[in-house]
């Protein structure tokens, strides 16, 4: 009998736990691409954060203010939406695939870019080496020359 209790109890439970509702679809939706956009710039608001939170600081921007003002939304409107879009994990799963590809892409972008300006700054260094290489050599051909002058008696 009391096996029968437990196993009742545990049944209710789940069924209670699983109840959970569907969000209805918010009347001010912010759509998917501009969801898309939102997202994008705060997962990088949120990296530069992570990089010199002190600069940002400094500066006094609030990321998240300035983002939801960059995009004319206010704070409810895209929690709401946020709350929507993630409940149906199929819409929000193709949203953060997007936001992630272009992530990946800026990314490339960016290492393609250090590199070209890594190999520039290389050779200015080199270029500035066979400068000073240069004159080091005169300075020691001009003491050469003038050494058998001294040194004769």
């Amino acid at each position: 009998m009391r096996n029968i209790s437990i196993i009742i109890i545990l049944c209710l439970l789940v069924i209670a736990c699983n109840t959970a509702e569907k969000p209805k679809k918010p009347v001010n939706l912010i759509s998917k691409v501009k969801m898309e956009q939102v997202l994008y710039d705060l997962y990088l608001i949120n990296a530069a954060k992570g990089v010199n939170r002190k600069l940002l600081e400094a500066n006094g921007l609030v990321p998240e203010a300035y983002i939801l003002t960059k995009h004319q939304i206010d704070s409810a409107q895209f929690a709401k939406s946020n709350t929507y879009y993630a409940f149906n994990t199929e819409y929000y799963k193709s949203i953060i695939q997007k936001v992630k590809a272009r992530l990946e892409k800026e990314k490339v972008a960016f290492v393609d870019r250090q590199t070209v300006e890594d190999k520039a700054a290389k050779k200015k260094r080199d270029s500035l080496d066979v400068i000073k290489t240069r004159k080091k050599d005169s300075i020691k051909k001009a003491n050469r020359e003038k050494r058998p002058d001294t040194l004769a008696i």
